[in-house]
């Protein structure tokens, strides 16, 4: 029997997961405390019943999260195998999330913190736990088509049985996306903006696209970072990290690091990577 422990930051979508996780076979129970998770391993093992089982457990169990690492070791005296699935999300999204649905976070129920610090004090809370995960999933910039497309790459082995990577357009002028793993500069490039038919269009529109590449420093770019994706993708996976971001960014976020995460993106979908675009400025004001 293989134990899955979902947990992470409230509002990350961690009962979305479930849900995601009972949809491809696994018998999924929601908010457990962890001081029950070894008496229900020991129970399961005695039926024979389950052969993969997803436990998601929380800060809305209240004091009984603090058993979460007492659970772990009477697990592995148990020689029960498990592995943690955390989820997170950036702070605004998480606080965005749950204005929209109206409920409230597990802590500010209980000491009357506004929503941002009530997260942040949560955040320091799982900070250990986050460390020890053995998949870590950021939802900030997922859909549930994608969080589920993920899923399905780590416990199905789908999609070329890859990380999931999220690639990024931005303007510097706007400030760099705090989630990502890599950032790369092209502002290097020659800047289609200051010509007056491409001003008001994007890197989306093959126009620009061409222009962009039509300069051989953006091509030889292309390259050399492909080339270092090729090298950097099989590390990070044998790591076991399960989700990449890169982003790339220009002065406004408009016109080159737009062709650039379409070229980059299309070459990495062609190699059989799941991948998500997300042009984070593009419609923003210059």
């Amino acid at each position: 029997m293989d134990i899955l422990i979902v947990t992470g930051l409230s509002g990350a979508g961690k009962s979305q997961a479930g849900n995601i996780l009972e949809d491809i076979g696994y018998y999924c129970i929601d908010n457990m405390p962890p001081t029950l998770i070894p008496i229900f391993a020991e129970m399961a093992f005695r039926l024979g019943q389950f052969e993969r089982v997803a436990i998601v457990t929380d800060l809305r169990t209240g004091e009984l999260f603090s058993g979460f690492f007492k659970c772990l070791e009477e697990l592995r005296q148990m020689e029960v195998g498990y592995k943690i699935l955390f989820l997170d999300a950036s702070d605004e999204i998480i606080a965005r999330r749950y204005k929209e649905t109206r409920r409230s976070h597990p802590l500010t129920a209980r000491t009357d913190s506004p929503i941002i610090d009530a997260i942040k004090e949560e955040r320091k809370i799982l900070k250990d736990v986050m460390e020890i995960a053995d998949y870590q999933v950021d939802t900030t910039l997922l859909t549930s088509k994608q969080l589920r497309e993920m899923i399905h790459v780590m416990f199905l082995g789908d999609v070329n049985d890859s990380i999931h990577l999220t690639c990024i357009s931005f303007g510097f002028k706007h400030g760099i996306p705090y989630e990502s793993d890599i950032i790369m500069d092209v502002r290097f490039l020659p800047n289609p903006f200051y010509i007056d038919e491409f001003k008001d269009l994007t890197g989306l529109d093959k126009s620009v696209f061409d222009y962009v590449f039509s300069f051989s420093e953006a091509n030889e770019f292309f390259n050399r970072f492909s080339d270092m994706l090729g090298f950097l993708l099989p590390l990070y996976k044998n790591e076991g990290k399960s989700q990449l971001i890169i982003s790339i960014g220009c002065t406004g976020g408009k016109h080159r690091s737009v062709a650039m995460v379409e070229r980059i993106a299309d070459t990495e979908k062609r190699l059989g990577f799941a991948v998500n675009e997300v042009h984070r400025d593009i419609d923003k004001m210059v």
